[in-house]
């Protein structure tokens, strides 16, 4: 007999749910991904019955926006997969209520993933729901997997006591900590690059290479987020997670395999390998805060909140590999353009032949790995013009995904929730992973309150002194992917 796989997500009437799941769900079903049966049931404290919350999904999805072949007979399909039940999340019984619920819709053997798109505080209250209604009991020989969507936890002392309560509830092997960065095929990719390139791993270290930055750019500014937003800011939305994880993917060893806790082992080896920023002497030659101009305006603010919507930091890696290279980061809300990538700089040859080099504003030779919106990966270089003995001018070798596969890179979330249904945690963050994360990152907010709050204007790239953080290289902050 088959098995069928209940996928249930709380939190459902949310946006992510209408524009991010169900649309991933359906792209892996038009993809004849489930092998299996499958159901979804939608829980929220509105008083819809099934098909209002159908209805619901089917105003919010952009049905343009999903995978062409996708005819109208496989959304027929795919939305009569979809349930609804109603539940208050502080109740008890509902809990025992939905447990009934789930089974009595279920076809014999169930593979039940629960799936928390709920807020923060309301994580540990449910999985105990759970785990007293009986629905994280180990049935058939399946356990059930529950998905955490960041943040998790808002300081160490917060992420350390929701893993020791969690703990006592479920085991590590049933817990998906979900960082979307992780699902994006650029992200995935660099590994692959790294580590089946013969040209490019040899480099990859401290001999060769001089200088990392890391851009995460957004020209959005904080919207409908604002309330959230202002209790976080750039540090703890944007560092702490996502610019980390591109930071220990950079950085990590070759891993044994691509097993799940082999490759998160060699990423908190480096994430344990971050220099404390406390201990990186002077603050103002190492973080930059900012805060764009009517950021106090928008709706939820705080009229005097110090929140800073930009930062930039220079960082090091205290191990064998990255020596004395400075990762340089930033990321911002009210930029000129929305991009995210890693730029590795390579270190120039020791003698100078080339006269016009000592003019470059940047050092030619280096890898830019374009995460989004324009997928790719670029290697710039000098080349000499013709009959000219010592100019030089750049040139650059560019790799488009979306032209090179021929169809768009699927969707983080689809990837994601793919990989939580066969069990492969590999792109999911472990508990010690995100203690580490935070250790750093508590450590720079420590650091950093005590720095200027600089103001920029929107539609610019942030407060203009982030370009210091440089120190005497001549670097500059990469301005787009184009």
């Amino acid at each position: 007999m088959s098995k069928m796989v209940q996928i249930v997500i709380f939190g459902a009437s949310g946006d992510l749910t209408a524009r991010k799941l169900i649309p991933a769900l359906f792209h892996s079903f038009c993809n004849q991904f489930f092998t299996d049966p499958i159901q979804i049931v939608g829980v929220a404290r509105r008083s819809w019955d099934q098909e209002n919350f159908r209805q619901q999904l089917k105003n919010k999805i952009d049905l343009s926006l999903l995978d062409p072949r996708s005819s109208k007979r496989y959304w027929t399909q795919f939305i009569q997969k979809i349930n609804y039940f109603q539940i208050d999340l502080s109740d008890r019984q509902g809990y025992f209520q939905l447990a009934d619920y789930l089974r009595e819709i279920a076809d014999g053997s169930c593979q039940r993933i629960f799936y928390l798109a709920i807020k923060p505080d309301l994580f540990l209250p449910t999985v105990t729901g759970l785990s007293k209604a009986g629905l994280l009991e180990k049935k058939d020989g399946i356990s059930a997997r529950i998905v955490i969507e960041k943040p998790f936890g808002n300081n160490l002392a917060s992420a350390k006591k929701l893993n020791l309560e969690l703990s006592n509830l479920i085991n590590e092997k049933q817990l998906y900590r979900i960082d979307h960065y992780l699902g994006k095929e650029t992200v995935q990719n660099i590994l692959s690059f790294r580590f089946r390139n013969a040209f490019v791993e040899p480099l990859w270290n401290q001999r060769y290479v001089k200088l990392i930055q890391i851009s995460v750019c957004e020209n959005s500014l904080v919207g409908e987020r604002a309330g959230y937003y202002d209790s976080s800011g750039a540090l703890r939305d944007m560092v702490q997670n996502h610019l980390l994880q591109l930071i220990a993917l950079v950085a990590m060893e070759a891993p044994a395999s691509l097993e799940g806790d082999a490759i998160r082992n060699e990423k908190v080896k480096v994430l344990e390998s971050l220099r404390c920023p406390t201990a990186m002497g002077k603050p103002e030659q190492h973080v930059v805060r900012g805060q764009y101009n009517g950021y106090l305006s928008e709706k939820g603010i705080d009229k005097g909140s110090a929140t800073e919507s930009y930062i930039a930091c220079r960082t090091y890696i205290d191990n064998w590999r990255w020596g004395s290279v400075p990762f340089v980061i930033r990321t911002g809300k009210g930029l000129r353009h929305r991009f995210t990538s890693i730029t590795i700089h390579f270190v120039m040859p020791p003698h100078n032949l080339f006269g016009s080099w000592q003019h470059k504003q940047t050092q030619p030779n280096n890898i830019t790995l374009r995460i989004q919106p324009q997928e790719g990966i670029d290697i710039s270089f000098d080349v000499k013009e013709p009959s000219s003995p010592q100019t030089m001018r750049s040139a650059k070798l560019s790799f488009e995904y979306e032209e090179f596969f021929e169809h768009p890179t699927p969707d983080a979330y689809q990837r994601l929730l793919q990989d939580v249904i066969l069990g492969d945690q590999s792109l999911f963050i472990r508990s010690d992973e995100v203690e580490a994360c935070w250790v750093w990152a508590d450590s720079l907010r420590n650091m950093m309150n005590s720095q200027p709050l600089y103001n920029y204007e929107t539609g610019s790239w942030g407060p203009n002194i982030s370009n210091t953080l440089f120190g005497d290289e001549a670097f500059s902050w990469v301005m787009s992917v184009n």
